[in-house]
């Protein structure tokens, strides 16, 4: 069985870096090119890449895990994202496509926030690539840690003796690896290529599986759900208080101030193509939500049904992978896991990469830095990035969906208030946007320390992305207000 799957694995990893040796010789001789595909993305392009970057490991991992534990109450937080997502392509997309071109032909989001308010340009871009490289190292160790339980549940025991390294440590090399590969190879063109592969090997496993689950052997023709033995298993209400239900929906927050999705906006060809990218998008991650609450839901009454264990409930779609299929539709589905886990590391570690390219080393060691230096200073600082992910990723017993929540919340909190004002707002000034992005990236921080997004007040946790963004928000503000006033 493991051979099959390892063929079907083998081809998705010569596919990608086949996609990445094609970008490198469309788009990466200077900057633009390497870091925003020359700003020529098709609709198409451009939507299902910011929904693969969007759908990380816990589309397949983590969400799949938090339906199968508690049931149809955690699909709030899907709700919510698509609301969210929604809002970022209206609000959000047609606006930054525009302005960032219109002001200086920002590369980057850092970038653009500078060119947007000049009297604190420098601060502006160093603090805001400093929040975008250290969240995004967390961001990027929670796709690691998909990419390793992939290889710690499929081969297990596979890959134990080579070099010494378990598999999980393995699979963790093996998904950075490959990810660095095409990256830092062909630039912001291969991700994105990339991504609309994956995209679309995501949707097709999304689709078929709940459905094979459901119909198939085992199955019981889908009636097995109703008979999962857990009270309000089906209900998107049974044990939701009014704190869960806010923190759940209120992941919808975080669009606005994600940049691995924003700067999707940024490479479309022009404003035009919103419209029609914005529905394949919503079209897009519409069929994915639906597919990974089937997979939850489906998978945890297949597993009551046919009497079997699962101890890490993340699992269940591998599970579920490996056990109804042909071990050659298993490797395309493992490869489906693997699109939503390297899709969004290779947008992150891209994106960081750009922060510390534009925002610091041409920024302040060489600003008249060539074209072809800086594309190489990119690759390097990729390379950097992922390192220290795999640092933080070490840990086998990490959590996916617990490390993209702080992540998610972070840059919710720092960047979104920030972006959605700088873009609709003309009275907001420099210094209440250094406000409002330094108070949202420290009150999420210091709330996670503290521990109130498990416990607060003696009650439930209260997701980190709420305090985060209302404070951010209101800093924002009230500086700006101040300053008009002085």
């Amino acid at each position: 069985m493991q051979t099959g799957t390892l063929i079907s694995l083998a081809v998705y990893f010569i596919l990608m870096l086949g996609i990445g040796l094609y970008a490198w010789r469309k788009s990466t001789e200077d900057s633009e090119g390497y870091l925003l595909g020359g700003r020529n993305l098709s609709p198409a392009v451009a939507a299902l890449s910011a929904g693969a970057s969007d759908m990380s490991g816990w589309l397949l991992l983590g969400l799949p895990g938090a339906l199968y534990a508690a049931g149809l109450v955690e699909a709030w937080i899907g709700i919510g994202l698509f609301a969210g997502a929604l809002v970022n392509w209206i609000v959000v997309a047609p606006r930054l496509r525009q302005q960032t071109e219109d002001l200086g032909n920002a590369l980057t989001i850092p970038e653009f926030l500078a060119n947007r308010f000049p009297n604190r340009a420098v601060a502006l871009r160093v603090i805001s690539a400093v929040i975008v490289v250290t969240f995004f190292s967390v961001y990027t160790a929670s796709g690691l840690v998909a990419g390793g339980k992939l290889f710690e549940t499929s081969f297990a025991g596979l890959f134990g003796n080579i070099g010494g390294m378990s598999d999980y440590a393995t699979g963790l090399w093996v998904t950075a690896g490959v990810v660095l590969a095409y990256t830092m190879v062909g630039g912001f063109l291969a991700v994105s290529l990339t991504d609309f592969v994956q995209g679309l090997i995501m949707v097709t496993a999304l689709v078929v599986m709940p459905l094979v689950v459901m119909f198939g052997p085992g199955g019981a023709s889908g009636a097995s759900i109703v008979a999962v033995p857990q009270e309000g298993f089906l209900s998107l209400t049974h044990g939701l208080t009014f704190i869960g239900f806010l923190s759940a929906v209120t992941w919808g927050l975080g669009y606005f101030g994600q940049p691995h999705i924003i700067v999707r906006f940024m490479a479309l060809r022009s404003v035009a193509d919103v419209p029609k990218a914005r529905a394949i998008g919503m079209s897009w991650m519409g069929v994915c939500l639906i597919g990974t609450i089937g997979v939850g839901l489906a998978g945890r009454a297949y597993v009551e049904r046919n009497g079997m264990t699962l101890e890490d409930p993340e699992t269940i779609f591998i599970l579920l992978a490996e056990t109804l299929f042909h071990p050659l539709v298993t490797g395309f589905l493992l490869a489906a896991l693997l699109a939503a886990v390297m899709s969004t590391i290779s947008s992150q570690l891209l994106v960081a990469s750009s922060s510390l390219t534009e925002d610091f080393y041409r920024l302040f060691l060489r600003k008249n830095a060539t074209e072809r230096e800086s594309v190489n200073i990119g690759r390097l600082s990729v390379l950097a990035v992922a390192l220290v992910a795999i640092v933080i990723a070490g840990d086998p017993d990490s959590q996916v969906l617990g490390l993209v929540s702080n992540a998610w919340a972070g840059f919710g909190a720092a960047f979104g208030p920030l972006i959605i004002l700088s873009l609709t707002w003309d009275r907001m000034t420099g210094d209440g946007a250094l406000a409002g992005l330094v108070t949202g990236a420290v009150v999420v921080i210091v709330w996670i320390a503290l521990g109130w997004n498990a416990a607060f007040m003696g009650g439930p946790g209260v997701y980190e992305i709420i305090p985060g963004f209302i404070a951010s928000w209101l800093a924002i503000w009230l500086v700006s207000g101040a300053m008009q006033r002085s």
